[in-house]
């Protein structure tokens, strides 16, 4: 079939439809450029993982009603430092962290509302700025903003290829193609965590046991169209943040509520019904991605979570209630491990004494790819050699691994998403313009 009228020009196109994608569209739109976005997701599910976030990551100098105390430069630089584990690119971790420090009044200028210290409710953190409503909140006022500033924002645009000189090829769902032309292309469309032949090239059959727990639309082909276009790549192919999850909650999507936490009150056992860790090490807040880590190191990518009768209540309350059983024989039949192995785990953790008991299974959950496109100060997307790929920018998680490897660090995925988002869509609006 023969590709069908090219759509109307634009002097950016953003494709994307989360924190980043929005950023970019709406700093280009302000810096005087006419911008289209292209999201694949329908309006209903708009907004990419950032529906399932609540802060960012900010530098602050001084105690203000976000935040109390102060988060400087330098505490900011040991905390990307560690999580990057040396992998992040120098000047841009730096920039992220400077630029970070305007993003919370700059989104704010967007009509973005942050919970403020004296409005109780979610902890305060001298490290992140919480937002008022939490991520959809934010996403919905963006987008409000967008429309406002006349951006022309296209759900269900489904990005199959792109060119150096701006055409950006879509299908169009009757077994042909579409054509939107640019004079600069931001790409702010995430990684490919829902895309299982992807991941299953460096997963193998273990693939197909991850959960995505993110938007089932970052399939990543924007992100494959710019590596056959020749760009440079950073990070690690089949990469991931991995996060401890309900192992029966198995559509995409989940996001925070399917974490599985309290297992620092019982004990985690692998399919053979033997523990695999110490549980009352694994604390704090990246305990779910360190257990996320560990399941996913196990035969079968499986685990379970086991509690007694005396630590139940206090497991912190979850969207699905656990699976109830009267003794440790019928919890050894259930869960189809030997008795013995089972019992030994219990009476050695010293936790688990009391029937009922509880179980949860536990499966490795998939937020985001760490595999992406090398990019300048300028964010514009690189070629091996260092030189910028015609009018291509990129912004948010499909750049992140630049300034943090293969990491975590939490509340900075949504910095990168603002910091980078702005400055891809000034870039691109200037150079569209210039």
């Amino acid at each position: 079939m023969p590709p069908s009228p090219d759509l109307p020009v634009g002097a950016v196109v953003v494709i994307g439809g989360g924190t980043a994608a929005l950023c970019a569209a709406i700093a280009a739109r302000r810096a005087g450029a006419s911008v289209i976005l292209l999201d694949r997701a329908p309006p209903e599910n708009r907004g990419g993982n950032t529906r399932h976030s609540r802060n960012l990551r900010i530098m602050h100098c001084a105690p203000s009603p976000l935040f109390p105390g102060s988060y400087d430069e330098a505490d900011f630089h040991a905390d990307l430092t560690k999580a990057a584990e040396g992998a992040g690119d120098e000047a841009l971790g730096r920039l992220l962290i400077r630029r970070s420090a305007a993003v919370p009044d700059w989104l704010a200028a967007q009509g973005v509302a942050f919970q403020t210290i004296a409005c109780g409710g979610l902890p305060w953190s001298r490290k992140t700025a919480f937002f008022l409503g939490g991520g959809t909140a934010m996403i919905n006022t963006l987008y409000a903003t967008a429309t406002r500033l006349g951006i022309d924002i296209r759900h269900r645009s489904h990005v199959i290829g792109l060119s150096r000189d701006g055409a950006v090829t879509l299908a169009d769902g009757a077994g042909g193609t579409r054509t939107v032309r640019a004079r600069a292309v931001v790409v702010a469309s995430g990684g490919y965590q829902a895309n299982p032949v992807w991941l299953a090239e460096q997963w193998g059959d273990d693939a197909a046991e991850l959960i995505v727990r993110g938007t089932p639309f970052a399939a990543g082909e924007p992100l494959r169209a710019l590596f056959d276009l020749g760009a440079a790549s950073v990070g690690t192919p089949g990469a991931c943040h991995l996060v401890a999850v309900d192992g029966r909650l198995t559509e995409a999507d989940g996001g925070i509520v399917t974490r599985v936490d309290g297992l620092d009150l019982g004990i985690a056992i692998d399919r053979d019904g033997k523990r695999f860790e110490d549980e009352t090490t694994i604390t704090g807040p990246t305990r779910y991605a360190q257990w996320g880590r560990r399941v996913a190191a196990l035969p079968g990518r499986i685990a379970h979570a086991v509690w007694d009768a005396d630590a139940v209540d206090r497991v912190p309350p979850a969207i699905v209630e656990p699976i109830r059983v009267e003794s440790l024989e019928a919890l050894a039949a259930f869960l189809a491990v030997p008795i013995a192995d089972l019992a030994a785990s219990a009476a050695d953790s010293g936790r688990v004494t009391r029937a009922p008991f509880f179980t949860v299974p536990i499966r490795p959950g998939l937020t985001f790819t760490c595999y992406g496109v090398r990019i300048d100060d300028h964010s514009r997307v690189l070629t091996p050699d260092g030189e910028p790929l015609g009018c291509l920018f990129a912004a948010g998680m499909i750049m992140a691994p630049n300034v943090i490897g293969t990491g975590y660090l939490a509340g900075a995925a949504l910095t990168i998403g603002a910091v980078f988002g702005r400055i891809a869509g000034e870039e691109a609006a200037e150079h569209a313009l210039g």
